[in-house]
């Protein structure tokens, strides 16, 4: 996925887990096969070209666009699966493989899982007694500082991504134009249960700027943000408080 993963297990049967984290890690490895649309040959180049139906491709193919039709329909068309007319549902594979690599290692047993996607990170339990899993959010603006550290201190699972500029640029594109997003953020944190859906509301929220971000954001259930624009203004859901520390 052109993205490094990383994972910090914690508890369990040895033997289980360390199976469990081979077969994360082969996971990961196919998702990368199936929807890279940097390979010609994976199944969602071959039917962005119409060379294979849906009903043809792996399973998991038909789940993923389920889930991209779903996030456009709550964002208002603010999240695409699609890049210059053509197919590109990887806008929520990332957070969908690694909450679901995630989940496979708290099934068998994990007591503490985290795995961190290229920056995108899926919790579940804890790395110890009375110890919560703490995620610290990159200040886009002072590089190498954080903006805040996030804790899933009282929740089993909790999810955390970020989408911005800081990293790789103006890569986030404004689904009603085309072209790059052009907002007033530099980056949108969202925290959340679910990864697939943390990661994919970060990236609408971005291109929808602001104003207009943070009120869609305080609607969504579960769901907190921190956004920062390029003037250095912090504005965050009503709940966010809770989830710092």
């Amino acid at each position: 996925m052109g993205t490094v993963f990383s994972f910090d297990v914690r508890g369990g049967e040895p033997a289980a887990v360390r199976t469990a984290l081979e077969e994360a890690v082969a996971q990961l490895h196919r998702v990368d096969e199936v929807f890279s649309t940097y390979r010609e040959d994976s199944q969602i180049s071959r039917l962005a070209r119409g060379e294979l139906t849906v009903e043809e491709c792996d399973p998991e193919v038909a789940e993923v666009l389920d889930l991209c039709a779903e996030a456009e329909r709550v964002s208002d068309g603010w999240f695409s699966s699609t890049y210059e007319g053509r197919l590109d549902p990887t806008g929520i594979v990332k957070g969908w493989s690694t909450e679901r690599v995630a989940r496979r290692l708290a099934a068998a047993g994990a007591t503490g899982v985290s795995v961190n996607g290229g920056g995108d990170v899926q919790l579940f339990g804890a790395p110890g007694t009375h110890r919560p899993w703490r995620v610290g959010v990159s200040d886009p603006l002072r590089p190498g500082s954080l903006a805040a550290v996030v804790s899933a201190a009282g929740v089993d699972e909790l999810s955390v991504a970020t989408s911005g500029t800081a990293e790789r640029g103006a890569h986030i594109v404004d689904p009603r134009t085309g072209r790059s997003a052009v907002t007033d953020l530099v980056a949108v944190t969202v925290v959340g249960p679910h990864l697939t859906w943390v990661d994919a509301w970060a990236t609408a929220a971005f291109a929808m700027g602001s104003r207009e971000a943070l009120t869609w954001l305080e609607s969504l259930p579960d769901i907190e943000a921190l956004l920062i624009t390029a003037g250095d203004e912090v504005r965050c859901t009503g709940g966010l408080a809770q989830r710092l520390g």
